[in-house]
């Protein structure tokens, strides 16, 4: 007999990767969405939030991270005994503490994927798994539904410390960085005039954009950023002054210092050249 998983939020794009996901792993999928129409094909559709969850051995709430503690709550004491509540938003200090206070009887799971809808294959993507009750029982199921990806375990305080530099400042970076490029009414100059690190800038940039606005918005939100955004801030507004002041040689050590430290855990000459090839083969398509 096939396994039940019921996905909230199966009409989005996270919805309808992991409904495919879940399909081709022999999976019975419930989906259920409030707001998008559920396009996945063999995807049964319930009628409300609480009958997606009734039968279902495993839920998997691909939800707004800002109503996700909520829908924890709504849902967690409609659920089979022995069930399990995957919930995998992008900031974790909310929902874990959500996950925590649910009823006994259903078991939580709480990780992030750090991958998008556009990847084809699960293997070798990253999941962090974050504990909530029991870490050695909530990994093994983790591993069990996703046994090709690769898992990091670290807990909700520190993981939303990290995400705000792993999402929360590169996308602060690119959205600042796409909304000058919109207001540039002669942009197929620029990218006539561009070389290897603009055109790599700009993809980046322009795949961030085709993300929803909501979750852009959430993972630029994560409180921890501030911390972060204001170091950032602080070295561009340090360095436009040295710049307007003719201070060159504090910017050398600048430049210097910072090469000196990141060339200890990073190959800089390594990733130039993997720069190059990445662009390189981009445009050969």
């Amino acid at each position: 007999m096939k396994k039940i998983i019921a996905i909230i939020g199966a009409g989005g794009k996270m919805g309808e990767w992991f409904a495919n996901y879940f399909l081709e792993n022999d999976f019975e999928v419930i989906g259920y969405d409030s707001e998008n129409e559920i396009k996945t094909k063999s995807v049964i559709k319930a009628n409300s939030l609480v009958a997606g969850v009734l039968k279902a051995e495993y839920v998997l709430l691909c939800t707004p991270t800002r109503r996700t503690p909520e829908i924890i709550r709504l849902i967690a004491k409609e659920m089979k005994r022995g069930s399990y509540l995957i919930e995998i938003s992008s900031q974790k200090s909310k929902t874990a503490v959500a996950l925590a206070k649910m009823p006994s009887k259903v078991n939580p799971i709480c990780i992030h994927p750090m991958f998008g809808p556009g990847i084809k294959k699960i293997h070798g993507q990253h999941i962090i798994s974050i504990p909530i009750k029991d870490a050695k029982k909530e990994l093994s199921v983790a591993k069990s539904l996703f046994p090709d990806a690769n898992f990091v375990t670290i807990d909700a305080i520190e993981h939303d410390k990290k995400i705000a530099v792993i999402l929360g400042l590169t996308h602060l970076i690119n959205l600042a960085f796409a909304n000058i490029l919109a207001k540039d009414d002669k942009i197929s100059l620029t990218e006539k005039m561009s070389g290897t690190t603009f055109k790599a800038q700009k993809i980046l940039t322009e795949s961030i954009m085709t993300e929803s606005p909501e979750l852009i918005e959430t993972i630029i939100s994560n409180p921890e950023i501030r911390r972060v955004a204001e170091e950032f801030w602080k070295d561009i507004g340090r360095l436009l002054t040295s710049v307007q002041e003719g201070k060159s040689e504090e910017i050398l050590t600048y430049i210097r210092s910072t090469q000196e430290r990141l060339g200890k855990n990073s190959d800089l000459e390594g990733a130039y050249k993997k720069l190059t090839t990445m662009v390189n083969s981009i445009e050969k398509k």
